[in-house]
């Protein structure tokens, strides 16, 4: 069964908590409701523990979906990761989720607006097997103590950005470590989505949908901007509104359960988040009906 959530990033940003700081977590939830979704991830104005979480949902008959969360694997093992993530990986349990999100960000530049994408680190080469290794590791312990399968997500601006990196990162973890396929990010770090959906079909276990402007893209990649001067520029869109083929995307996912959630990651001053969320939800429907999902 395919569910589909939104993410709160199209009325408020956590790697920039200006960008619609303004903007109360009501009326983001309602306005998801209306807009038909089933089900948000987490953002930086909600709860954190289930007792306070779960009514605030409730009152607008949404479910969790889960939660971005920042690894640093890179930097600490996995016992010390383990500790670290114990809170985050209690409230999704406790709210009935399926998916831990997770991500490399301990060299990470993707929150920093005054460093551009170039300025990204890149890993050597004698540095992706420990990686990998103790990825797979905290993975197969998220999921024996807390019953939820790590999805990693692929970034601009973090160390799993490229194809190749992406590859990378898939052949040095083993099947305990997931992907959660992101088309906007997939697309701006010049991989193809619909490959990756095709190759990694059997790994991938959620999914975001995020559409790119294509002349925004390109005058970022030439003028050499950060990532959060690249998103307050609009680089990014609700899908159907930019240039990747979402049917295309989505017919390799034959088969797939669980979340397809739609992200816009906009200035809500620039994107009126109420009307893009109707627009998301609208064409992710068709999109996925075209396909063959539903």
């Amino acid at each position: 069964m395919i569910r589909i959530g939104a993410n709160p990033i199209g009325w408020s940003n956590d790697d920039m908590i200006e960008i619609g700081g303004d903007i109360p977590l009501e009326r983001c939830l309602a306005e998801a409701k209306a807009a038909g979704f089933e089900g948000m991830e987490l953002g930086n104005k909600f709860p954190r523990r289930a007792e306070s979480l779960r009514p605030v949902l409730d009152a607008h008959g949404l479910a969790l979906v889960g939660g971005w969360y920042s690894t640093e694997l890179l930097r600490r093992d996995v016992q010390a990761e383990l500790e670290a993530a114990r809170d985050h990986a209690s409230l999704l349990k406790a709210m009935g989720c399926s998916v831990f999100i997770a991500a490399e960000t301990s060299n990470a530049i993707h929150s920093d607006r005054s460093l551009p994408l170039s300025a990204r680190l890149v890993l050597a080469k004698d540095e992706w097997t420990g990686f990998g290794q103790r990825y797979s590791a905290f993975a197969a312990a998220i999921l024996d103590e807390y019953g939820l399968r790590v999805v990693y997500h692929h970034h601009m601006g973090t160390c799993v950005q490229t194809e190749a990196e992406i590859d990378r990162f898939t052949e040095v973890t083993d099947d305990a470590v997931h992907l959660l396929l992101d088309t906007g990010h997939a697309t701006w770090g010049g991989a193809d989505p619909a490959r990756l959906a095709r190759h990694y079909r059997d790994r991938i276990s959620h999914v975001h949908c995020k559409d790119i402007r294509e002349e925004v893209m390109w005058r970022s990649n030439r003028e050499d901007w950060s990532f959060l001067n690249s998103v307050l520029e609009g680089v990014y869109t609700v899908p159907g509104d930019g240039m990747i083929d979402y049917v295309r995307v989505l017919k390799e996912l034959s088969g797939y359960s669980g979340w397809v959630v739609v992200e816009a990651e906009q200035d809500p001053k620039k994107a009126e988040p109420a009307a893009y969320a109707k627009l998301g939800h609208a064409n992710v429907s068709r999109f996925l009906a075209e396909a063959g999902l539903s």
